[in-house]
């Protein structure tokens, strides 16, 4: 039996300046809530170029903030060039702040930055705080190496202020995987409010089917956002190119945001291998993973999550820098067993790479080969749990005292 909220209302904020992760994130979790309860209504304040190219459940919508993009060296700029970045971060504030106010949340659930983009969000938790909304911070298992995090986080003095502000931290891993405030000196205040929830579950749409799903078996190859992907997808091509014993069918997801002359470059290039397709961006990546025998990416989160969903052998060859989040995860995940792991410079050598993505198909999922921890996947369902007793409560205080 669904249980059914009068007028629950969450609000979830997602600052994507690179890649999708976050936004992606954000919509899985508000997916699952709005399935387990009726009359719960969510909306995604985001800053992703493309927020609109993915579909929405009912009762799930989006606010698009203009967009900022993040440069290689770490700066930002306004995607709207004639705009400058100032007058860019003073509209998105005041949207999200407008619209927190308009839409009344009983639950503000920010995806990784504590602040939000350069303290953007910093004004609209301390109305919503004194308003009694309930305010969540959602961390990735994994931030970035300490001493990147600490820079990062002294210079804003964002510890003391998830102190203050924030009623709950969800970690979205599982406790024994990796902790993402390790070697920080983090008040005992804040590790009492952190609940590590699990990795998020990802699972098959059954509205509508990608079109893109290729015929017989295959090695699907993708870098999630595509932004920094270049890298990855050309050494794969490269090593088709050396070794011409590797026959096996590689499927390549460039991502949306791959600059266009690499794109132009790596479609031309893979069009000459009679055992490569290519394509530029689907929507349902989803699909793609549970299709394929084995995949070859980046290891972002969620692309770390659907390789455990759907269990499959995985080669992740993650990015270095400027983060070292996705090395971090991969380190990890390699250590216990769970996917196989090349360094960029190790993914660089044709012959090497071309020998592991022969043997890729036949290793062992991750559910047989791992050793058993890190492989949990609960988290939508922790998260579903703790939503449903805060609502009840909100609801139980709300009810009218029965007369003597």
């Amino acid at each position: 039996m669904m249980r059914r909220f009068e007028d629950a209302r969450i609000l979830m904020y997602s600052h994507d300046t690179f890649g999708l992760g976050h936004l992606r994130r954000c919509r899985t979790i508000a997916h699952s809530l709005v399935e387990d309860y009726r009359g719960l209504n969510i909306l995604i304040i985001s800053g992703a170029t493309i927020a609109g190219a993915f579909d929405y459940r009912a009762r799930v919508d989006f606010v698009k903030v203009p967009s900022v993009i993040k440069l290689r060296n770490g700066e930002y700029t306004s995607l709207a060039r004639h705009i400058d970045l100032h007058e860019t971060l003073k509209m998105r504030q005041s949207i999200i702040r407008h619209t927190a106010e308009t839409f009344q949340p009983d639950i503000f659930i920010v995806d990784k930055e504590p602040m939000g983009l350069k303290g953007e969000v910093e004004e609209t938790l301390t109305y919503l705080k004194s308003r009694g909304t309930t305010l969540v911070l959602g961390l990735r298992e994994v931030m970035d190496a300490p001493h990147l995090l600490e820079a990062e986080w002294k210079h804003n003095q964002v510890i003391s202020k998830i102190d203050q502000l924030y009623d709950t931290v969800w970690v979205y891993g599982p406790p024994d995987f990796y902790d993402p405030l390790v070697d920080l000196d983090v008040p005992e205040t804040i590790r009492d409010k952190m609940k590590f929830v699990g990795f998020l579950q990802r699972s098959v749409s059954h509205e509508a089917a990608s079109e893109h799903v290729p015929d017989g078996d295959y090695i699907l190859v993708t870098t999630g956002g595509g932004g920094d992907g270049a890298d990855l997808v050309h050494n794969v091509i490269h090593a088709y190119q050396q070794d011409p014993t590797l026959q096996h069918k590689a499927f390549i997801v460039l991502g949306p945001y791959m600059p266009a002359k690499q794109r132009a470059k790596l479609v031309k290039k893979g069009s000459k291998i009679p055992y490569i397709q290519v394509i530029e961006f689907d929507n349902r990546m989803e699909e793609l993973i549970a299709g394929a025998k084995a995949v070859v990416a980046m290891g972002g989160y969620n692309t770390y999550c659907e390789i455990l969903s759907f269990d499959k052998p995985a080669l992740i060859v993650p990015r270095i820098a400027p983060r070292e989040e996705q090395l971090i995860r991969a380190k990890r995940a390699a250590e216990l067993g769970l996917i196989e792991m090349l360094l960029p410079e190790e993914a660089e050598d044709p012959i090497r790479l071309a020998e592991v993505l022969k043997r890729l198909p036949e290793r062992a999922p991750p559910s047989q080969s791992g050793k058993g921890e890190g492989m949990r996947l609960e988290g939508l369902v922790h998260i579903s749990e703790i939503v449903g007793e805060w609502l009840d409560d909100r609801e139980n205080e709300q009810l009218p005292a029965v007369a003597e």
